[in-house]
């Protein structure tokens, strides 16, 4: 294995680097992304029967906050209860793109990720390449041993670079969607937190 990195040049090493922030990146978004610990199915009903015995208190409105990226949505709007309808709006609205913000968190690093490291393999196959042209100015094409360290760079450093490259793209492009499907459900959810505070208003 060791001779395999060897043979890749010195670009191995960023590529072997940007591997391992992708796979901790893709680690922490699975744990993070879990539909239910974005936008409990709960929470709604929770809210709704606490307001309804008007019970919901200001300690209340932090837990809810705390609980979940969608309870800070929500607790923006609890904590405008008597303000307008607009308002409330814009106050979820607000908190909505904090919240998906954070859930995009890292994903730019990912996608830079899958776009660099193919850039990093073509690279080491074009030194590579140039120390072959090197090695057959030098000693002519009837010495392999020269032409192969050359050789074995380019194939390396291509393969590992694709390697790196295609799966973060691929994570990417799927924890893209995860958010735009969690995004989707919360507006949801907060479309119907606004028709209980019609109701209760």
């Amino acid at each position: 294995m060791f001779e395999l990195l060897k043979a890749g040049g010195f670009l191995i090493w960023p590529i072997l680097l940007c591997s391992v922030v992708a796979l901790a990146i893709v680690l922490e978004r699975f744990l993070a992304l879990k539909s239910g610990d974005v936008a409990p199915p709960e929470l709604i009903d929770r809210i709704r029967k606490l307001m309804k015995k008007g019970e919901l208190s200001a300690k209340d409105i932090n837990e809810i906050e705390e609980n979940s990226p969608l309870g800070k949505v929500l607790a923006a709007g609890l904590r405008n209860p008597n303000q307008h309808r607009v308002v409330i709006k814009e106050a979820i609205e607000e908190a909505g793109r904090h919240v998906v913000h954070d859930l995009e968190r890292h994903l730019t690093t990912l996608g830079t990720i899958a776009n660099i490291t193919p850039l990093l393999g073509l690279l080491g196959t074009v030194i590579g390449m140039i120390k072959v042209f090197s090695a057959i100015t030098t000693f002519g094409v009837g010495d392999p041993q020269a032409l192969a360290e050359g050789i074995s760079e380019a194939l390396v450093t291509t393969a590992a670079g694709l390697s790196v490259g295609i799966p973060s793209l691929m994570f990417y492009r799927f924890f893209k969607g995860k958010v735009n499907e969690l995004t989707v459900d919360m507006e949801q959810q907060a479309l119907k937190f606004m028709k209980i505070l019609q109701k209760t208003s």
